[in-house]
């Protein structure tokens, strides 16, 4: 069994490489861990590897909030110092502070 080591840590913020939007990192898999019809509704030239960390992201862009799940080859940090406006927030998470969340519930 492969080991697989997230690069990104719960309340962090992360943006798409290249899609417009960006989100707060509230839940991690090791791997792929959605169905095969929505892995494969990924258009195939731009279908991410299954071996690597998912994120479940609270997310925003321009048209609102929405959760996503990204795969780490396709996430950076963001640098904006901006926070996040989702409205699930403040049901996981402390106030903004210095590109971070800070989680307020505890998790299993």
């Amino acid at each position: 069994m492969q080991t697989t080591c997230a690069k990104y840590s719960l309340g962090q913020v992360l943006r798409h490489r290249t899609h417009p939007f960006r989100g707060v990192v509230f839940d991690v898999d090791a791997s792929f861990s959605r169905t095969e019809d929505w892995y494969l509704a990924i258009p195939e030239d731009s279908r991410p590897r299954r071996d690597q960390p998912f994120y479940h992201l609270l997310a925003e862009n321009a048209e609102g909030a929405s959760i996503a799940y990204v795969s780490e080859q396709n996430l950076v940090p963001d640098t904006s110092g901006q926070p996040v406006d989702h409205p699930d927030l403040t049901d996981l998470f402390g106030p903004y502070e210095d590109g971070h969340y800070p989680l307020h519930v505890q998790l299993n």
